[in-house]
């Protein structure tokens, strides 16, 4: 049936809302896609639903063409399983807890992992049953310290999560494959450019771990790419570490003062005024050793500091830091913690003192000494002397002083070396719009999901996980095709194929636009007809902002037996003669759907 505006639930805004930051946000605000219930949270409207409904659709195919089957559980699940996996602990304040009247704990799920796998142990017991792949679209909730940016950090939003079961990591490799090409062919009838990128597994753990990020300059990810094909986010970075050095002939660790140097800015300048190099080179940033110390909560609720020494031309990476100190929550040490570890003086940190070592090996404290994978035995460092206003050059690692082991915190920089040995690399911008998981055995051991193999004895299942952001994809979409008119969406997932504006007052006109409406629906088109008595500005305005890829104006131009046929992309406008009109726009339809 054709979809007249004057029955729409529909309202569009002339201005921004004033608390909308990006463009998708503002647009399908304005548009009248979604309408904000609070932070993080929307109402879907009409035209929004009919293009999350063209998403899943294109979802549900690639799925089902993967060999995915779909199912369906409750946001609503009981605390029992995610303790049991110790995700009840490791999510923390991310997510959203409740206790029903009896005094039970539930939470509304942020993924389904443990939902899924006790599905699979309930129902099957042998290899013959596998492999599996079960997959939902559900609704799941995460409490976003600071939703933002409308769809794309809210805190619930629509997701489709898929797993496989293997009996051995042979059939996961090749449940993992399927799941990923099918993403690749998801993203590409969506319209959405994509980059696969190595990632950090997080809580989800498991071998291996890839995001499909979306490249724009509103991501809220970091990316860093060479040109031989090499990528990763920059938690999953891994720095190329030099190779390591002969000690002889170093010159010995030598103490100094330094008054006055609060920062590796002005201990530089204090090593060129008062201590010059032999070699006739100047002093940088990057010949110091600095020393960042952090707090880490562990899920016991058990605190620990830890040092970690990176180059002091660079700073601490605090994502990179979450990363790798998983699971465990990370911050800045706070005086109370310097107050509990003496052996540490700020400000003048370092793991050596004319005494002998006070971090990492072979020192009496016990806190951990981590440095970074630059620091290689025989590299020679400037760092404090654990004294006030003291310190100390040609410290050299592995003679002077040992760490503890090697920790990636240190920033990623444009022109670092990729690790595969590819080159330089550059950073970019991106949001992740699908992730894949090799999980492993890692649920299944948790939750005993074991089958019996081929040879009768029981074996535990490996698992795989996949996920694609619906909403948060819809989104990009109609941020990545937009101009300053509007929406601008591709045919695949446009609320509408073809957009009907009857302009004037001529009752003729409006008979025409009805029976445009109707044969192109005979043609299998999905049709909205503007039947408004309102201005030609007003609907022309509406139409640009509604973003329909084919926009039929039907005004004066009927009294000649012309219609103009807009292409909302190109901008393209062609008068049309009205007998033609629908088999010409039948036919555009038709291509641009194959």
């Amino acid at each position: 049936m054709v979809t007249r505006m004057s029955r729409l639930f529909l309202r569009t805004l002339r201005e921004d809302p004033a608390d909308a930051e990006f463009a998708s946000h503002k647009l399908l605000l304005r548009a009248g896609y979604i309408r904000r219930q609070g932070p993080g949270l929307f109402a879907w409207l009409p035209l929004g639903l009919r293009v999350k409904a063209k998403v899943e659709a294109i979802v549900r195919e690639e799925m089902e063409a993967a060999g995915a089957q779909e199912v369906h559980f409750p946001a609503l699940l009981p605390a029992e399983a995610y303790r049991a996996t110790g995700r009840w602990d490791e999510y923390g304040d991310d997510i959203f807890t409740l206790q029903d009247r009896k005094g039970d704990d539930y939470l509304l799920a942020p993924t389904h992992e443990e939902a899924f796998t006790l599905l699979v142990k309930d129902l099957y017991s042998s290899y013959k049953d596998l492999p599996l792949t079960i997959y939902q679209i559900q609704d799941k909730y995460r409490d976003e310290p600071r939703p933002r940016a409308g769809l794309l950090r809210g805190r619930e939003f629509t997701m489709k999560d898929a797993y496989s079961f293997d009996v051995d990591d042979a059939g996961l490799e090749a449940s993992y494959e399927l799941q990923r090409a099918a993403y690749e062919r998801v993203f590409r009838r969506l319209g959405l450019d994509y980059v696969i990128v190595s990632a950090h597994a997080g809580a989800m753990g498991g071998s291996r771990s890839e995001e499909f990020l979306h490249p724009t300059p509103v991501g809220d990810d970091t990316f860093v790419r060479s040109a031989s094909g090499y990528a990763a986010n920059v938690e999953a970075f891994r720095t190329l570490a030099p190779a390591p050095r002969a000690v002889d002939g170093l010159p010995p660790a030598t103490v100094f003062d330094s008054p006055g140097t609060p920062t590796i800015a002005t201990l530089v300048d204090l090593l060129n005024e008062r201590h010059p190099r032999d070699d006739g080179r100047a002093w940088t940033a990057g010949d110091t050793l600095k020393n960042v110390v952090l707090a880490l909560t562990h899920v016991d609720g058990r605190r620990e500091v830890v040092v970690a020494g990176i180059p002091g031309d660079r700073d601490a990476d605090l994502k990179r830091a979450e990363a790798a100190f998983y699971p465990a929550a990370v911050e800045a040490a706070t005086d109370d913690d310097f107050a509990a570890n003496p052996a540490l003086v700020k400000g003048y940190i370092g793991p050596w003192t004319a005494r002998g070592p006070v971090l990492g090996e072979g020192a009496a404290s016990r806190v951990r000494f981590l440095v970074d994978p630059r620091v290689v035995d025989g590299t020679e460092w400037v760092t404090g002397a654990n004294e006030p206003e003291r310190h100390v050059k040609s410290l050299v690692a592995g003679r002077d002083f040992t760490p503890d082991g090697t920790v990636e915190l240190a920033e990623v920089r444009e022109g670092d070396p990729a690790p595969d040995g590819s080159g330089p690399i550059e950073l970019a911008r991106g949001t992740e719009i699908g992730h894949v998981f090799a999980l492993g055995r890692k649920f299944a051991d948790a939750l005993g999901l074991k089958v019996l193999d081929p040879n009768g004895k029981l074996a535990t299942v490996t698992m795989g996980s996949y996920g694609i952001g619906v909403t948060r994809d819809l989104a990009l979409v109609a941020e990545a095709h937009a101009d300053e008119k509007g929406l601008v969406w591709p045919r695949a997932i446009a609320p509408f194929d073809v957009h009907v504006v009857a302009t004037g007052k001529d009752e003729a006109v409006f008979e025409e636009a009805e029976r445009i409406g109707r044969e192109l629906e005979q043609h299998g088109a999905d049709v909205l007809v503007d039947d408004r008595r309102a201005s030609p500005g007003v609907k022309f305005a509406d139409a640009e902002l509604l973003g329909v890829p084919t926009i039929v104006v039907v005004g004066r131009g009927l009294a000649d037996q012309v219609v103009e046929v807009w292409d909302r992309a190109s901008g393209e406008r062609v008068p049309t003669p009205v007998g033609e009109v629908v088999d010409r726009v039948a036919a555009t339809i038709a291509a641009e759907r194959q």
